[in-house]
């Protein structure tokens, strides 16, 4: 299968808000706030996928602390590009019961599926739950979320992004930053 015309030039019609080395600096700042508040705690470290399969690697090498790493699989996008309906596809194999949960998400966008998420860790007796995102979208949440991440890495205006773990139709998660994608492919 090849991919299309359309998916290879994404990237070279998108805007750079974000570069690497802003987003490692985001990284290390992140990492310092979270230190600050988990190192004590023997959190586990819940990767939301596959998005932020990235973030989360580069957030890891960060904590100098003692945590345990699992994921979970939600998404409400299934490879499009408008959010649907949560679908469930992976549990964490780790007991989150009398734990500090922090789970990390690629994106802030509506705010529905870390909603879910965290209100999930808190049914299976979560201590504490913690969010960290990557991009906080600055825009008005989805009914019924009344909470910002703890923890955030880059804040964007209300954009379709792509990189660093962000796809465009599950291409170019492997963008070494934050782009705007251009109103032709949105």
């Amino acid at each position: 299968m090849k991919v299309s015309d359309k998916i290879k030039e994404v990237p070279n019609k998108a805007e750079c808000l974000y570069d690497f080395s802003q987003l490692e600096k985001a990284l290390d700042k992140m990492a310092v706030e979270i230190t600050h508040k988990l190192e004590n705690e023997n959190p586990v470290v819940l990767c939301v996928m596959i998005g932020a399969l990235v973030p989360t690697g580069h957030l890891l090498t960060r904590l100098r602390f003692p945590l345990e790493v699992d994921y979970i699989h939600a998404t409400r996008y299934r490879g499009a590009i408008r959010g649907g309906d949560l679908h469930w596809l992976v549990e964490p194999r780790k007991s989150l019961k009398d734990r500090t949960v922090l789970i990390v998400d690629d994106i802030m966008d509506g705010g529905l599926t870390l909603s879910a998420i965290m209100d999930y860790c808190n049914q299976l007796g979560a201590k504490a739950v913690y969010s960290a995102v990557m991009v906080n979208k600055i825009r008005e949440r989805e009914p019924g979320v009344n909470f910002e991440p703890d923890f955030t890495g880059v804040s964007t205006e209300d954009r379709f992004l792509v990189g660093f773990g962000l796809d465009y139709e599950e291409y170019w998660r492997n963008a070494p930053g934050i782009y705007a994608v251009a109103t032709e492919h949105q």
